[in-house]
C-alpha cells in the first residue's frame, strides 16, 4: 500500500475536519503515542482536561492499525467514555481520515459475555425459571423480576445487538442474570443450538475484523487473568482513565464464598445428581454459614479455628458433586446441556473459592501472600449477610506478566501523577520506578519495584493542560475550620458552605466523602439559601446533572460518582466544594493489608496507599472546575489538613497549580465578582 501520511499531518487533517483547534500538547501526545507503538516501549502520559487526548491516541492508533494490519485495543473505565468513543469520536474520525488513509478505518465495541442477551436461555425457557436462591427475594421482587424478564424476551425478537445498554428502559441486575450467561456458563458456539445467532459471538467476530476495538478495563482484566482469548489478537493496548486500572483489575480478581452461594450451587444440581451428593454440599454450606455467624467481621491473618475443616468439607463436597453432574454430553438437548453447564460453572466457583481461601495462608508472612482474606457483614433488605472475600494483595505482578509482557501499552488520564511523580501508580501497575522518590516531599518511599526489570521499558510524559490554572482558578483551603470528625458536618462547615454558595449565587458542585454528609448538607443549606440545591439520589444522576447545567442558580451535592463524572463547562459551575480529603475508610481490610505490606519493606504505607488514593480522587474532584478555556472559578477544600498536615504538600503536588489562599474574605469577593 502507498506510504501513509505521518501522525502530525493526520492529526491536523482530523482537527480541521472536526472543527477543532490545533494544540501543541495534543500533537506532543500523539507523537509520543506513535513512537511508543513503533518501538514497543510502554508509555504513561498525563494529559489535562481540554487536551483532546482521545484524538491524540486514536489518530496514531488508527494509523498503526491500518499500516500493520494489526488490531489496537482501547480500554476505558466508564460506559460514558466507551459510548463517546464509539458513537461520536470514532465515526467522525473515520470519515475525516478516510481519504488520507486510502480506506475508512473500522472499529467495534466489545463487552463481556454477560452484557449480551443469551438466546439459548430465551428459547429454552430457562430465563423464565425462578432464580435459584429465590427465598432471598420477597414476592413483590420476584413478580418484578418476572415482568422484566418477559419484557426482555419480547425485546429479543427485535434487537440487533442483544446489548444490555441498548435496552431502554433497563432492567435490574437480577432480571438480567436470568437472560444472560457468564463465560463459564456458556455452552460454546459449537454446542449451542443458536450459536450462529449468538449476540456475544457476533460482536466478537466483528471485533476480530476491525482496526480499533473499544472495551473496558474489566474485560481487559478477564482476558489477562484467565488466559482465555476474549479479545481479538493484538499487540497494542491504549488504556484511557488509567488511574482506575488497578481498582478495576482488583475487582475482577476478587471472589467471595458465603453459605448462600454454596447452597445455591448445590440446589442448581438437584435434578442432575443423586440427592446424597447434593445434600453433602448443602450440609457443608450450613456448617460454613454457622461458622461465619460466630466470627467477627474483619481481615483474617490466620485461618480461624474450625475454618480449615469447614472449607475442606466444602471443597470435597463441591468436587464430588461436580464429578457426579459431569459436563454436557454430545446429543443432549439444548435445555439439558445449558442447565448442566450452568450447574458445573457454579459448583466450580464454590470449589475454587474454598481452595483459594485454604491456600491463602500457606505463606506465613502476610506481607508476602498473594491474597487478602476477610469476613464481610453486609446489610441487605434488613438482613445481614456474612461473606468471606478474597482479593489480591497486589495486581502489579499480574499486569506485568499478562499485560505489559504481552503487548505495547499506553496508559493515559488527566491524573496520573501523585506527589508530583508517576512512580506511585507505575509500581502499582507492575512497572519499575523510574527515579528514587524524594522523602522530603512526603512521597511514598519504600514501595518496592520488581527486582527483575528485564526488557520492560517505559516512558512518562506530562503534556500539561491548555488551561492557565493560576489565572483561571483559586484554590481555597479553609484553614480556620476544625479538623473534620466522624460525627458529620459541624455547624462551622455548614456556615462556610452557605456563605460560599451565597457569594457564588448558586452555581456550586458540592463533593462529599459520604452520601450521609451530602444529604445532611443539602437539608441544612436548603433552609438557608434562596437558590435551589439538588442532591444525588433525588433523581437519576444524569438527569440531575442536566438540571444543574441548565440553571446557573442551581447547586448540586453528591458523592463518589460526581467526583469523576461531571462535565459542565460554562457559568453553571463556578464553585467546587470538597468537604474533606477523600481518604479511604481506615478499616478497609484490603487497603490496610496493602499498607502493611509497604511498611514491611520500610516504606510509608499510609502515603503509598491511602495517600495515593486520596490524591488521585482529590485531583479528579478538583478537575470538575475548569472544563473549557473560558471557565473561571474556585475550588474550596474545607478540610484544613490540606494546609496543616505533613502530607498536605504531597497531596497539593498532585493538583493543578491554582492560585492558593486560606482567606475566606478574598474567596467570597472573587465569587461575587464572577457572579456579577
Amino acid at each position: 500500500m502507498p506510504e501513509l501520511p505521518d501522525v502530525p499531518e493526520l492529526l491536523r487533517t482530523a482537527v480541521h475536519a472536526l472543527g477543532g483547534t490545533e494544540r501543541r500538547n495534543q500533537l506532543t501526545m500523539a507523537s509520543a503515542v506513535a513512537h511508543c507503538l513503533d518501538t514497543g516501549e510502554h508509555l504513561a502520559v498525563q494529559a489535562g482536561t481540554g487536551t483532546g487526548k482521545s484524538l491524540a491516541y486514536l489518530v496514531p492508533s488508527i494509523r498503526y492499525a491500518v499500516r500493520t494490519g494489526r488490531t489496537v485495543i482501547v480500554s476505558t473505565a466508564t460506559i460514558a467514555l466507551q459510548r463517546q468513543l464509539v458513537d461520536r469520536d470514532l465515526p467522525r474520525l473515520a470519515d475525516a481520515l478516510h481519504e488520507s488513509l486510502g480506506r475508512r478505518p473500522r472499529f467495534a465495541i466489545l463487552k463481556g459475555r454477560g452484557n449480551y442477551l443469551c438466546l439459548n436461555k430465551i428459547h429454552t425457557g430457562l430465563a423464565e425459571e425462578p432464580p435459584v436462591g429465590e427465598q432471598l427475594f420477597d414476592a413483590f421482587a420476584l413478580s418484578r423480576i418476572g415482568r422484566e424478564v418477559r419484557r426482555v424476551t419480547e425485546w429479543s425478537s427485535s434487537t440487533e445487538t442483544g446489548d444490555r445498554d441498548d435496552l431502554t428502559p433497563g432492567v435490574s441486575d437480577q432480571a438480567w442474570r436470568q437472560v444472560s450467561v457468564t463465560a463459564r456458563e456458556c455452552l460454546g458456539k459449537a454446542r449451542c443450538p443458536v450459536g450462529e445467532d449468538c449476540f456475544a459471538e457476533i460482536a466478537r467476530a466483528e471485533a476480530s475484523q476491525v482496526d480499533i476495538v473499544v472495551t473496558n478495563h474489566a474485560l481487559l482484566a478477564i482476558d489477562a487473568i484467565t488466559g482465555i482469548a476474549i479479545l481479538p489478537e493484538h499487540d497494542a493496548v491504549i488504556i484511557d482513565e488509567a488511574h482506575e486500572l488497578v481498582d478495576r483489575v482488583t475487582g475482577v480478581a476478587t471472589a467471595e464464598l458465603s453459605g448462600g452461594t454454596i447452597s445455591a450451587a448445590a440446589r442448581r444440581c438437584t435434578k442432575l445428581a443423586e440427592d446424597e451428593d447434593v445434600d453433602k454440599l448443602e450440609s457443608a454450606a450450613e456448617n460454613w454459614e454457622m461458622l461465619l455467624e460466630e466470627l467477627p467481621p474483619g481481615r483474617w491473618d490466620v485461618l480461624p479455628d474450625g475454618a480449615a475443616a469447614a472449607l475442606a468439607a466444602v471443597r470435597d463436597a463441591a468436587w464430588s458433586l461436580r464429578t457426579a453432574v459431569g459436563p454436557a454430553k454430545p446429543g443432549m438437548d439444548a435445555e439439558a446441556a445449558a442447565a448442566r453447564t450452568q450447574a458445573v460453572a457454579e459448583v466450580d466457583e464454590v470449589h475454587d473459592g474454598a481452595v483459594r481461601v485454604l491456600t491463602a495462608f500457606d505463606e506465613p508472612d502476610p506481607a508476602k501472600r498473594q491474597d487478602v482474606v476477610w469476613l464481610a457483614a453486609d446489610e441487605f433488605r434488613g438482613a445481614v449477610r456474612r461473606t468471606v472475600r478474597m482479593a489480591p494483595l497486589s495486581v502489579g505482578g499480574l499486569l506485568r506478566s499478562r499485560l505489559f509482557g504481552e503487548a505495547t501499552v499506553v496508559l493515559t488520564s488527566a491524573t496520573l501523577t501523585v506527589g508530583g511523580s508517576f512512580d506511585g501508580l507505575a509500581v502499582n501497575w507492575g512497572l519499575p520506578a523510574q527515579a528514587p522518590t524524594r522523602s522530603d516531599t512526603g512521597a511514598a518511599s519504600g514501595i518496592e519495584p520488581p527486582s527483575d526489570d528485564g526488557d520492560l521499558k517505559w516512558n512518562a510524559l506530562d503534556v500539561g493542560s491548555p488551561f492557565d490554572h493560576a489565572k483561571a482558578g483559586i484554590m481555597y483551603i479553609a484553614k480556620h475550620l476544625p479538623t473534620p470528625g466522624r460525627d458529620g458536618l459541624s455547624p462551622a462547615y455548614l456556615d462556610e458552605i452557605t456563605e460560599l454558595i451565597t457569594a457564588a449565587g448558586g452555581r456550586t458542585l458540592g463533593l462529599f466523602s459520604s452520601m450521609r454528609a451530602a444529604k445532611a448538607a443539602t437539608e441544612a443549606v436548603r433552609e438557608r439559601l434562596a437558590t435551589p440545591v439538588l442532591c444525588q439520589g433525588d433523581d437519576a444522576t444524569g438527569a440531575l446533572v442536566e438540571r444543574f447545567a441548565a440553571d446557573e442558580a442551581t447547586s448540586l451535592f453528591g458523592t463518589l460518582s460526581l467526583w469523576q463524572g461531571v462535565d459542565v463547562p460554562g457559568p453553571s459551575l463556578s464553585l467546587v466544594i470538597i468537604d474533606r480529603i477523600p481518604f479511604p475508610r481506615p478499616d478497609d481490610p484490603l487497603l490496610v493489608a496493602r499498607q502493611r505490606a509497604v511498611e514491611s519493606r520500610g516504606g510509608n504505607g499510609f502515603l503509598a496507599v491511602a495517600g495515593n488514593h486520596a490524591a488521585l480522587l482529590l485531583a479528579q474532584g478538583v478537575g470538575r472546575l475548569l472544563r473549557s478555556t473560558s471557565d473561571r472559578g474556585v475550588v474550596a477544600v474545607l478540610d484544613p489538613r490540606l494546609a496543616t498536615a505533613r502530607y498536605g504538600g504531597y497531596l497539593r503536588a498532585s493538583l493543578p497549580s491554582f492560585w492558593e489562599t486560606t482567606d475566606p474574605e478574598i474567596v467570597r469577593k472573587a465569587l461575587t465578582r464572577l457572579r456579577d
